[in-house]
């Protein structure tokens, strides 16, 4: 499949956010500002079947944020969706020390499974060589311990919301194939789900697979310029909230870039402060922009993440490399009420 990402500035406006930026490079405490966290949780994305940079993460997670709250994960969990790659994906947890709680987003890479004749043989000319979409989903939602693709977690009394497809579009669409579909169901539990947790003055964590039209690293590139069907409702969702903060992955591009973070503006939504989007880097392989309108792997090792901190006052975002064991950068966003 074509890697693809999202619109240009085109459609809507990257917001200007009271929040203080630290270069790469730049010294980084444990952390920002007086006070302790309410809480500190990770996050990752795009493993695809990288179970040993995935071991070198958790050790490194664990190091930086042992009392780690939870792990969110924001999809291509496996390389395909076979049953026996989820089982890997669960012994290398078993391996090395982790957040009891992780709050599991799906991936296109969950849908692939059809591509293949057997595990050993790929045959994309007779796709779907007799898979099911409902046995995809069923895989999914077996190895992450739910019976839907969307969920709630509590990371330390923080709402963390997972969002995902409910479709696999080649199914439906011959024209379609890694395309997200929501349900009705899913926007109306979103948009409670947020209004619920405004009304009690907590910030929100919303993750997600695929990046959102105009917002982080690659989101301008014309490889992912259609991934949402429902790109403008959901944006209508999220853009009404100011500590809304959505975690994506996809593109695996480079958390060193400039862009790794932005405040999205959604016109309409009363809300000229935005809300926060955080591209998560990736555990499996990186990219960054060719300068032609495509992009270019990373060259050496790459491994990188998130670490979360919240606290009463503000969230801090710092962008980690696991394999180098140092931080590249942070974000400090203020939080518009105190929790």
């Amino acid at each position: 499949m074509d890697r693809r990402s999202l619109l240009t500035a085109a459609t809507g406006a990257v917001g200007a956010v009271a929040a203080s930026q630290v270069p790469a490079g730049a010294a980084t405490p444990a952390h920002t500002g007086p006070g302790r966290p309410v809480t500190a949780f990770n996050v990752i994305s795009d493993i695809q079947g990288d179970l040993r940079d995935l071991g070198v993460a958790l050790e490194d997670m664990h190091r930086t944020n042992p009392r780690s709250s939870g792990l969110a994960v924001a999809g291509d969990i496996t390389p395909r969706g076979y049953d026996a790659e989820y089982a890997e994906v669960s012994a290398e947890l078993a391996r090395h020390p982790h957040a009891r709680t992780v709050a599991w987003a799906i991936g296109n890479h969950e849908f692939y499974v059809p591509k293949w004749r057997d595990p050993s043989t790929l045959a994309q000319d007779t796709w779907p060589n007799g898979t099911t979409e409902d046995s995809l989903f069923r895989s999914f939602h077996r190895f992450a311990g739910r019976n839907t693709v969307h969920a709630e977690h509590s990371f330390g009394g923080i709402p963390v919301l997972s969002l995902g497809t409910e479709k696999y579009m080649h199914y439906h669409d011959p024209k379609l194939w890694d395309e997200v579909w929501l349900s009705e169901a899913q926007f109306s539990w979103l948009e409670q789900r947020l209004a619920y947790w405004a009304r009690r003055r907590r910030p929100v964590m919303v993750v997600t697979h695929h990046p959102l039209p105009n917002t982080v690293s690659g989101s301008h590139n014309r490889l992912y310029s259609r991934d949402y069907l429902q790109a403008d409702r959901l944006l209508g969702i999220l853009g009404r909230h100011r500590d809304v903060f959505l975690f994506c992955g996809h593109t695996h591009w480079d958390l060193a870039l400039s862009d790794w973070y932005v405040r999205r503006v959604v016109p309409g939504t009363a809300n000229l402060d935005g809300f926060s989007v955080v591209n998560t880097g990736a555990v499996q392989t990186g990219f960054t922009d060719d300068g032609k309108g495509g992009e270019v792997a990373v060259p050496g090792t790459f491994n990188q993440g998130l670490q979360v901190e919240v606290f009463h006052d503000r969230v801090v975002v710092r962008a980690r490399d696991f394999a180098a064991g140092r931080w590249l950068k942070r974000i400090t966003v203020p939080l518009s009420t105190w929790i």
